[in-house]
Parts: structure tokens; C-alpha cells; sequence
């Protein structure tokens, strides 16, 4: 099973959050999530959380991508632009630097009209256990 398919599939609460992996290769991932009314906060915009799951959907597509089981260490979020019912939101993931033990990944989500709404860094571990294993 590929990482794409192994997150699409056992990523539950990604998936009933709407997000998407749509492209994996080696250092690169790419998901998507269309805003609906249940995504919205008290404020009518996307709940930041709805937001941080497409981004962490991505940097597990990374840091899973080589086929070692990988949890995240830490991550930040920077929320520039909000998000609104109806907008699809593509988040960009790339491997900054592939340590064998604590890569470090950079996101970028944009909407379909290629602005900005936030930026995101995390770092894993990476265990010695395969994916599936």
C-alpha cells in the first residue's frame, strides 16, 4: 500500500474533516479540502482546526513517505487569511530537510485563488517501524 492510499484510507479523522491527499512523491505532498458549514466557527470563517488537520494530513504524507512509521514532534501554524464556505484549500507540503530520525517539513495552504491563508511547520520522529509493519 502507497502512503497516499495508506492516509487517504486509515487517516479517519482527516477524512470526515473533508481533506485529501491528491499528490505524494518523495519530499512532496499536496491535499485538499473544500469549506463547508461544518467547518465554520462562531466567527462564520474556517475553524483554524479544520485548517491545521489539511496541513497535517500533508506533512504525515511526508514524513510517512519513505515508509517508516512517523508521529509528529511538534508544529506551528500562522493564520494569515481566513477561509470561507465554499473556498477549496490546497496545502503544499515540502521536506525542508530529511534527517533520518527528525525531518523537517514547511506547508503552505492557499486557496483557490492562490492567497495565502497560512503557513505551517512541523518536525517528526521517525521510528523503526515500517508502515503496515
Amino acid at each position: 500500500m502507497d502512503i497516499k492510499e495508506f492516509l487517504n484510507q486509515g487517516d479517519i479523522f482527516a477524512a470526515n474533516a473533508g481533506a485529501q491527499l491528491i499528490e505524494v512523491h518523495e519530499g512532496y505532498a499536496r491535499a485538499e479540502m473544500t469549506v463547508t458549514a461544518s467547518h465554520l466557527n462562531a466567527g462564520g470563517v474556517c475553524q483554524g482546526g479544520a485548517i491545521f488537520t489539511l496541513a497535517d494530513l500533508a506533512f504525515a504524507a511526508i514524513s510517512n513517505g519513505r515508509g517508516v512509521l512517523t508521529f509528529s514532534l511538534q508544529s506551528t501554524i500562522t493564520f494569515l487569511h481566513s477561509a470561507h464556505v465554499g473556498d477549496t484549500l490546497i496545502a503544499v507540503a515540502e521536506e525542508t530537510y530529511n534527517h533520518h530520525k527528525i525531518p523537517y517539513v514547511e506547508v503552505k495552504i492557499t486557496n483557490q485563488h492562490d492567497e495565502l491563508v497560512c503557513a505551517f511547520t512541523g518536525i517528526a520522529y521517525r521510528t523503526h517501524r515500517e508502515i503496515g509493519g
